[in-house]
C-alpha cells in the first residue's frame, strides 16, 4: 500500500504542486504552520533521512536546491526562511516518507522542546 506522499507524487491524490522533475515534487502543505509552507519530497519512497544511502546524494541535494529556488520564486529568500527535515518519531516525523519543509513568510520561532 502506497503512502500518502507516494500517492501525491503519482497524482493519485491531488495537491497544489509548485515544482516537479524526474526526482522530486514540491507542493503546498495541507496544514501550514507558516505563511509559506512547502514540502519537497522525492518520487522514490524513502522513509526518512536516516534511511538515505550513498546513492541518494544527488536526490538530497536536489531537494535542498529546489527549496532554495522556490524560496526565491515565492519572495521569501531576502528576509530568510527555514529548511527542516524531521527524522523519525522523536524528530517529529508524521509521514513515513522523507520530506523537506520550506517555511517562511514570517519571523519563525526556534521553540523546540521535548514532548511528554
Amino acid at each position: 500500500m502506497a503512502c500518502i506522499f507516494c500517492k501525491i507524487a503519482s497524482k493519485e491524490i491531488p495537491a497544489d504542486i509548485l515544482y516537479e522533475d524526474e526526482l522530486v515534487v514540491a507542493f503546498k502543505d495541507a496544514k501550514p504552520i507558516a505563511p509559506v509552507h512547502i514540502l519537497v519530497i522525492p518520487k522514490e519512497h524513502i522513509e526518512s533521512v536516516a534511511d538515505l544511502k550513498d546513492n541518494h546524494e544527488v536526490l538530497a541535494g536536489r531537494m535542498i536546491m529546489v527549496a532554495r529556488r522556490l524560496a526565491e520564486e515565492l519572495g521569501i529568500s531576502e528576509n530568510g526562511y527555514k529548511l527542516l527535515f524531521r527524522v523519525r518519531k522523536y524528530g517529529g516525523q508524521e509521514v513515513p516518507h522523507i520530506h523537506l519543509h520550506l517555511l517562511g513568510g514570517a519571523r519563525l520561532s526556534e521553540n523546540i522542546k521535548p514532548v511528554e
